[in-house]
C-alpha cells in the first residue's frame, strides 16, 4: 500500500465534549479489605485463615495432677481454661474448641470410665464435678463472658511514669491497649501505630479510647447467688447486693482505663510534636501578621504607650488613695475599738453608775449599745464627759441612746405602715369594680343613648360611665369591663334580676315611710307643753327618756388581720416601762381607742391563759 492509499483510507475522530474529572466512591471486597488493614492493621481474610489452621492444630493439655487437686466445693475459684485443657487459647478459643475439649475430658474422665478401669471415684467428692461446670460456664456465651471479665490472666496494670522512660512509649503501652481492646463492644479497635502514625490516625485512636464501650461486666463475683434465696424479698435483696457490688467494679474498671488513656495522651510523643507544630504554626502566623502592620502600628503603639502610662499613673494614685482611704479607716476602726475598750473599762471600775443589782444589769446592756450606737468622736466627748460628771452624764448619755433607739423603732415603724397603706391601695385599684344597682341603671340608659352603629360604642359608653358615675376610688370603667357587662345583662333572666328586686325593696320603703308619715301625724296645737324640763311624762308607770339622750351603744367592730399585727407590732415596740404606753399603742393603729387596745389585749392574755390551762388538762 503506497502513502496516497494509506492517506485515502486514514480516518480523523472529533471528540464533541472535554474531559470531565469525576470522583468514584471505592467499594467491594478488595477495597474493604485494603481500608482494613491501613486503618487497622489487620486482614479479617487472613485472620480467618489462620483461625482454620489453628483449630486443625489446637493440641489439648490433660494435667491430671491439676485436675485431682481441684474441690468441687469450690469450683468458683478454678481457672475453667485450665480445666478442660485449653488455658493456652482461653478467650481466644472458639465454641468448637471447647466442645472438642470437653468431649476429650468426658471420654477420659468420666467416672464409669475410671470405674471400669479399677480406680476408687466418690460420687460426692468427685473433680470431674469440676469438668461439667467449667464445661457449663465456658460454653454459655453469658457466662463465659462474665468469666472472660475477671480472668485472672489478664492484665489489668498501668505503667507508671518510671516503665515509660525505661521501656519507651510505644513498648509500654501496645500491650496494654491490645490486651484491653478485648472487652471492647465495637469491632476493629484502632492500633495505637508508630511514630510515623498520621495525625488523622492518632486522633481516631484517642477519640476511640476516650469515647472506649466497655462489654466487661463483674457478675461472677457475686457475693451470693440469687437463686439461693428463701423467698423473693430475699432474692431482691441479694440482686440488689450483687449490683451495687457490680457498679462499683464497673466504675473503677472505667476509672482504670480512663487513666490508662490519660497517660498515654500525656506521654505520647506524637501529641507533643503534634502541640508544638500547631504552636508553631500559630506563633508563625501572629509573626507574619504583627510583621505586616508593625510599619503601619508604629505611631499608634508610641500613643498607646502614652496612654497607658498615664492610665497606670492614675491607676497607681487610685490604688494609693484607696490605699490611704483604708488605712485611715483601719485606724478608725482601731482607735473606736481602743476608745470602746476605755469606755467599758471606765464603767466596769465605777460598778456601772449603779445603786442596785438590777440597775448593774441594765447598765451593762446600756453600754453595749452606746458603744454600738456612737461613733468615734461622740464616744471620746462621752468619755470626756462622764469623766468629769460622773453618773449624771452616764445616765443621760443612756437616756439619749433609748430615746436615738425609740425614734429609729418609731421611724420603722412609720415606713412600714406608710407601706402597708400603699400596698393596699395598690391591691384595691387592682380589683374589678363593683357594679351598683345606680352604675347598672345609667349603663343601660347609655347603651340606649349610644345605640349600635356608633364610632367606638364601648369606649364611648365607658366615657359616659366615668363622667357621671360616682366612684369610692380611683378605678375607672374600660370597654372591656362594660361590654362584658352588658352581655350579662343581656343573657339574664330579668324576673331574676337584682335590678327588679332592687326597684322593689325601694318601693315598699318609700310606701312604709308614707305610711309611717301618715301615722305618726298629730296636732298638738291644743296639747300644753310643760314648761319644766325636769318633769317627765310616764308611760305605763315608767319614764320616756328624750330622743335625744337616748345613745345606742354601737356593737364592737371587729378586729381584722391588719390591726392585730399592727397591735402586736406596736406592743413590741412600746415596752412596760415606756411612759404613756397605750396612748402610743393606739396612736399606731387607725380607728382604735385607748380603750379599745386595753381591752383587746386582755382579751388575748385570757385566751392565751385558757389554751395553757386546756394544755394542762389534757396532760
Amino acid at each position: 500500500m503506497t502513502n496516497g492509499d494509506s492517506s485515502a483510507y486514514s480516518k480523523v475522530v472529533a471528540i464533541p465534549f472535554p474531559f470531565v474529572k469525576r470522583k468514584v466512591e471505592c467499594a467491594g471486597a478488595a477495597f474493604l479489605r485494603y481500608h482494613n488493614i491501613k486503618c487497622h492493621g489487620g486482614d479479617a481474610l487472613f485472620e480467618t485463615l489462620q483461625s482454620n489452621e489453628k483449630t486443625e492444630e489446637v493440641i489439648f493439655d490433660d494435667d491430671v495432677e491439676y485436675l485431682r487437686s481441684l474441690d468441687p466445693k469450690d469450683w468458683k475459684m478454678q481457672d475453667h481454661y485450665a480445666v478442660l485443657g485449653i488455658k493456652n487459647l482461653r478467650y481466644k478459643a472458639t465454641d468448637d474448641d471447647i466442645k472438642r475439649a470437653y468431649r476429650q475430658k468426658v471420654l477420659k474422665h468420666h467416672p464409669d470410665k475410671r470405674k471400669a478401669q479399677g480406680e476408687e471415684v466418690r460420687s460426692d467428692d468427685d473433680y470431674f464435678t469440676c469438668i461439667t461446670k467449667a464445661y457449663e460456664i465456658l460454653g454459655t456465651p453469658i457466662k463465659r463472658r462474665s468469666y472472660d471479665s475477671i480472668d485472672p490472666t489478664v492484665d489489668d496494670t498501668v505503667p507508671s511514669q518510671a516503665d515509660v522512660k525505661k521501656d519507651g512509649f510505644y513498648k509500654s503501652f501496645v500491650k496494654h491497649f491490645e490486651s484491653n481492646a478485648r472487652w471492647s463492644e465495637k469491632k476493629n479497635v484502632p492500633l495505637l501505630g508508630d511514630e510515623n502514625s498520621s495525625r488523622e490516625q492518632v486522633e481516631r485512636f484517642y477519640a476511640f479510647w476516650y469515647d472506649f464501650e466497655s462489654w466487661r461486666e463483674f457478675s461472677y463475683l457475686d457475693e451470693e447467688e440469687k437463686e439461693r434465696g428463701q423467698d423473693r424479698e430475699e432474692r431482691r435483696w441479694i440482686e440488689k447486693q450483687n449490683k451495687v457490688a457490680r457498679a462499683k467494679l464497673k466504675k473503677e474498671e472505667m476509672a482504670r482505663l480512663r487513666s490508662l488513656v490519660d497517660l498515654a495522651y500525656a506521654s505520647d510523643p506524637r501529641i507533643q510534636r503534634f502541640k508544638q507544630e500547631d504552636k508553631d504554626k500559630k506563633l508563625a502566623a501572629k509573626r507574619a501578621k504583627q510583621d505586616a502592620v508593625q510599619a503601619k502600628k508604629a505611631e499608634e503603639e508610641r500613643l498607646m504607650k502614652e496612654a497607658l502610662l498615664a492610665k497606670q499613673k492614675a491607676e497607681e494614685a487610685e490604688r494609693a488613695r484607696i490605699e490611704a482611704a483604708r488605712a485611715e479607716r483601719e485606724q478608725q476602726k482601731k482607735n473606736l475599738r481602743k476608745e470602746r475598750k476605755a469606755f467599758r473599762d471606765l464603767c466596769k471600775s465605777n460598778n456601772y453608775y449603779s445603786k442596785s443589782d438590777e440597775e448593774t444589769v441594765a447598765h451593762m446592756a446600756a453600754v453595749e449599745k452606746i458603744c454600738e450606737m456612737m461613733k468615734l468622736v461622740e464616744l471620746q466627748e462621752c468619755i470626756k464627759s462622764i469623766e468629769s460628771k460622773g453618773r449624771e452624764a452616764f445616765v443621760n448619755t443612756v437616756k439619749e441612746t433609748e430615746e436615738k433607739l425609740e425614734a429609729e423603732r418609731k421611724a420603722l415603724f412609720e415606713n412600714r405602715k406608710v407601706e402597708e397603706h400603699k400596698a393596699k391601695k395598690e391591691s384595691a385599684l387592682k380589683q374589678p369594680i363593683e357594679w351598683s344597682v345606680e352604675m347598672t341603671q345609667l349603663l343601660i340608659k347609655a347603651v340606649n343613648l349610644f345605640p349600635a352603629g356608633t364610632n367606638q360604642r364601648w369606649d364611648v359608653v365607658a366615657n359616659f360611665l366615668n363622667q357621671h358615675g360616682t366612684f369610692t376610688d380611683e378605678r375607672r370603667f374600660v370597654a372591656k369591663d362594660v361590654l362584658n357587662k352588658a352581655k350579662d345583662l343581656q343573657s339574664s333572666d330579668f324576673s331574676k334580676s337584682s335590678l327588679k328586686k332592687a326597684a322593689n325593696e325601694e318601693a315598699f320603703d318609700q310606701f312604709e315611710k308614707e305610711k309611717k308619715k301618715m301615722h305618726n301625724h298629730i296636732d298638738d296645737s291644743g296639747i300644753s307643753k310643760s314648761d319644766n324640763p325636769s318633769k317627765v311624762k310616764l308611760v305605763n308607770g315608767t319614764a320616756t327618756p328624750k330622743a335625744e339622750e337616748v345613745v345606742a351603744k354601737p356593737d364592737d367592730k371587729p378586729w381584722t388581720k391588719t390591726e392585730q399585727e399592727l397591735l402586736e407590732q406596736a406592743i413590741k415596740t412600746f415596752p412596760v416601762n415606756t411612759p404613756e404606753r397605750w396612748e402610743k399603742i393606739a396612736d399606731c393603729i387607725p380607728n382604735r381607742t385607748k380603750k379599745d387596745c386595753m381591752k383587746r389585749y386582755k382579751e388575748l392574755v385570757e385566751l392565751v391563759k385558757a389554751k395553757k390551762q386546756a394544755a394542762n388538762l389534757s396532760k
